[in-house]
Parts: C-alpha cells; structure tokens; sequence
C-alpha cells in the first residue's frame, strides 16, 4: 500500500517526481500528488502550502490537546495574528450591530447613532489589516517543488501578481473589499449627506465590498472543497472556509437590504440590513477564531 508523505515532512535528498494527480475547481489547481521513486506519495494542496499549516497523517488525542491549548498564544505564527485581527474587527462589527438593533441598550451605554458609526468605522481597519496580512502571505509563500523541499523567496513581496492561483485571488478580492468597507464606514460619520450622497458614498462601496467579500469568501471555499462543491465536517479549514462564506453571505444580503427605493417607504428595510450585518459579523468571529486550531492542529493530506 502507497504511503502518503505531506510536503512538510519530506526531506531534501529524493529524486525527481512524477505528478500522477491534479484536481481543483476549473480554472483553478488546488491538489497535486506526486509519485515519488519509493513509491511513496507527496501531496501538496493550495490553502496548506501558501498558509504553512502543519500537515501529518495523524495524530493522537493528547496531542490534539495539547496544540488546542497552545492555540490560544501563537504569537510567532502569522496566520494566528491573522485571526486575532480578523476576531477583533468582527466583534466591532458585532457590537455595532446589536447596539443599533437594540436602541435602549445604545441609550443605556450613551450610544448615540455617530458613536455607532464610529464603532462600524474603527471595525472596518481591523478587517483591513488582517486582510491585508492575508495578502502579504501569499505573495511570500515558499517555492514548492516535488521532493518536499521549500525555498524561502529571498526579497519580500508586498502584494505579488499570481492571478492563476485562487489562494491569491481570494486574498487581493478580500482586501479589495475591505478598502471599500472602509470607505463606506467612513462616509457613514458623515453628517448632513442627501439621499443620493448616501447612496453614493455610503451604500455603492459596501454593495462593492460585499460583492468582494463574497467573491473571495466562495474561492477560500472551494479551494478547500477542491471542487465547487464538498461536505467535510472532518477538516477544519473546510469549516473555517464554510462559515466565513456564510458570513460573506449575511453582508451580501446586508448590502443588499441597504438600498431602498424612495417608493417603498413602508418597509422597514434598515432594520433588515443590520440583522444580517450582525449574522455576518457572526460568522466571522467563528471564522476568525477558527483560525487558531487550525494554525496548530495537524490537518490529513
């Protein structure tokens, strides 16, 4: 029986090999196998490469433990600083949300409309820098080659161009968008805006970053699934992926319930908007808070 070998564990002294396995949703690669001389496999898989998650064919109950536990303080991991920052600006979001949803909880803490904008705006620069850190990685990921070895790129790239590899993509999609969460949380601290200065400074950039946001949030999905579609409840990456997606979807339908047509004075759509706001600011805490184990916890290849 052919044993499998993650591409973290392999040593620096094989032969050439042979790629007998490519899948990934089209137009995207997203899974290579390759055979080595021992007959022994190397898998290589997009989102573990370019995030260096550990990779291992198992592992036992204590050990699972003990990384669960020493999740909670990575400060040398870049991925775990990227999920603080992520969890950090989702709990903004969150509070924003609930504040504006329950006004006599915002007059209670002396929450005003503006201090809550200004809860939105300060949530948005989290997401940003998160995303952003997202973005350096890729661009900086280690050179793969068959054997296992990796090689460290001796410059640093601040935003890199690899728009064939779908890693990449969702995280130039997901900082994109939250340039334009920034802008529109900005805007909303304006005072004194018309109803077409609203929708144009306002409501056109968060429909724009949401449209981002989802964007992004599907190809992290996929790139997860290695198809258009899988259910993995077993993988943590898929469900850090899964419910990102799912909080990618409440801002789309936010973004969505946000506009309203100067007819349809009678529905309360504002409140709509930020009930799904507060869905997706949700997902995303999990998300984000996901990223921890799976920063530590060994995943199958």
């Amino acid at each position: 029986m052919n044993e499998y070998k993650p591409v973290n564990e392999i040593g620096s002294s094989f032969s050439p090999s042979r790629l007998i396995e490519t899948i990934g949703p089209w137009p995207f690669t997203t899974r290579r196998t390759y055979l080595q001389p021992d007959s022994s496999r190397v898998v290589w898989q997009s989102r573990y490469h370019r995030k260096g998650l550990p990779v291992v064919i198992s592992a036992t109950s204590e050990a699972k433990t003990a990384k669960l536990i020493r999740c909670l303080w990575m400060p040398g991991k870049l991925n775990w600083w990227i999920g603080i920052i992520f969890a950090a600006g989702s709990s903004l979001f969150l509070i924003g949300s609930l504040l504006t949803l329950t006004p006599a909880l915002a007059r209670t803490w002396s929450f005003d409309a503006t201090a809550i904008n200004r809860i939105f705006f300060s949530g948005s620069i989290p997401f940003t820098i998160a995303a952003y850190l997202q973005l350096f990685q890729v661009a900086n990921m280690a050179k793969f080659s068959p054997d296992g070895r990796r090689v460290r790129r001796q410059s640093i790239v601040w935003l890199g161009w690899r728009p064939h590899a779908i890693g990449w993509l969702s995280c130039v999609l997901q900082f994109m968008g939250t340039l334009f969460f920034n802008i529109n949380t900005f805007d909303g601290m304006l005072p004194g805006l018309g109803r077409l200065q609203q929708e144009l400074a306002i409501w056109m950039p968060n429909f724009l970053g949401s449209v981002l946001f989802l964007s992004s949030g599907y190809l992290a999905f996929i790139e997860t699934c290695h198809t258009h579609w899988a259910w993995k409840p077993t993988s943590i990456s898929w469900w850090v992926t899964f419910i990102n997606l799912l909080g990618c979807m409440g801002f789309m339908i936010s973004a969505l319930f946000a506009f309203v047509a100067p007819w349809a004075t009678n529905f309360d759509a504002t409140t709509v908007s930020v009930a799904f706001t507060l869905i997706g600011a949700i997902g995303f805490l999990i998300g984000s808070l996901l990223l921890l184990p799976e920063t530590a916890m060994p995943a199958k290849p």
